[in-house]
């Protein structure tokens, strides 16, 4: 967080519209009043390094070898449900219904309402049409043909999660747009009407279309632009019609707070969880499969209650980790502890009162591991004991 108190170069005015804004007014002096800002800047809930630590040079020649760049990718094509929108046009028969989008991108029909998370669309995450992670495998839907939007949740402005083109096609609909504190400085930026956006801190709720939407601590970081300033923030949230519950975790490294959460929002019918991107130097911002589960399982109290969605993986190559390697990982930490996990195939809705059994469809089309794939179903010992070793 060096230098995140600095004022904002003149040059600010000059940088591509996708760098957003920085919060200014008051906007500014909100921020400024939060309890999450100390000495110029957001701060995390437990400390957090959000600088890859300077392991990750020494190792840049071995991960750059063909060998090891073949397993971040798949192989074949990513298979894509073919029917999303047919399937959507039936109301959820339990009131409750997730479909994976890719990456960290969900729609959840909750009590007849739609909600949609970290909505990304486009085709690069990045600032620049001709630079940055491409994305592996197309949308499952249009965005035009997602209509009937109530309300967006935004978890935090890093450009995998907070896409420009995205958000100004929506802009057309008359969805409300729910964002951490700061983050509206970028939707306004781009065209987003103010009384259009719910802006919260940490624990605080707004009230949508009969929903309730809770913006809770996460442990990350945020930046759009070329200096970390730390001037918007990161949140999970929690999501509630009053009947059914759910959570999305947005980035986030593992910490002590998801009990904390669980025990004032839940318990949940479905956790949307971060497993993916993860990496030995940068351990405070991502979670490992393993502490996805474990975060899971502190949500629901300790218990194995609730459907966990992996998500934040299969989407963009992000980290030096085999593409495949979150969903084996999530499935097999999930089996270890008796939890109960959803790994639909991109675009495929499911109903966390009668989810499908888990299904390993990424092994259709990843690059084989060099000891071949372990046993299916994962024997139940397969990470016994592991789930909180990275905690």
């Amino acid at each position: 967080m060096t230098g995140a108190g600095r004022q904002p170069s003149p040059l600010v005015k000059l940088r591509p519209a996708p760098f957003g804004a920085d919060p200014t007014g008051a906007r500014l002096e909100r921020i400024h009043q939060s309890p999450n800002w100390a000495n110029g800047a957001f701060v995390n809930p437990v400390g957090a390094r959000s600088v890859p630590s300077g392991g990750l040079i020494k190792s840049l020649p071995a991960n750059l070898r063909k060998e090891a760049r073949q397993s971040r990718k798949p192989a074949r094509p990513v298979p894509i449900h073919p029917t999303t929108l047919t399937d959507l046009a039936t109301p959820a028969a339990s009131g409750l219904r997730i479909t994976w989008m890719g990456h960290s991108t969900v729609l959840a029909e909750i009590g007849g309402r739609r909600v949609l998370f970290d909505p990304v669309w486009g085709e690069r995450c990045s600032p620049f049409a001709f630079a940055g992670p491409r994305r592996i495998h197309p949308t499952p839907v249009p965005l035009t043909a997602l209509t009937g939007l109530d309300v967006v949740v935004i978890s935090h402005d890093h450009y995998d999660h907070l896409d420009m083109s995205t958000i100004t096609a929506l802009i057309s609909t008359d969805v409300v747009f729910a964002v951490p504190l700061g983050v509206g400085s970028h939707l306004e930026h781009w065209g987003v009407p103010p009384e259009r956006l719910r802006e919260l801190d940490w624990n605080e709720s707004t009230d949508v279309a009969g929903l309730r939407l809770t913006a809770t601590p996460a442990r990350h970081f945020c930046g759009r632009g070329l200096r970390g300033r730390q001037q918007t923030l990161w949140a999970s949230w929690a999501v509630t019609d009053g009947t059914h519950r759910i959570y999305h975790s947005g980035d986030t490294g593992y910490f002590p707070g998801f009990a904390d959460i669980g025990a004032e929002h839940g318990p949940f019918d479905a956790t949307m969880i971060q497993i993916g991107a993860y990496s030995e130097f940068w351990p405070d911002i991502h979670m490992t499969p393993a502490e996805g589960i474990q975060a899971h399982l502190d949500l629901s109290g300790g218990a194995a209650a609730g459907v966990m969605l992996p998500i934040h993986w299969a989407t963009f190559n992000l980290a030096q980790h085999p593409w495949a390697e979150p969903g084996e990982g999530t499935v097999a930490a999930a089996r270890a502890v008796g939890a109960q996990v959803a790994t639909p195939r991109v675009g495929a809705p499911f109903e966390p009162a009668d989810p499908p059994p888990a299904d390993p469809w990424w092994r259709e089309v990843a690059v084989a591991p060099a000891t071949g794939w372990a046993p299916w179903p994962p024997p139940a010992s397969a990470l016994q004991g592991d789930v909180v070793a990275e905690a």
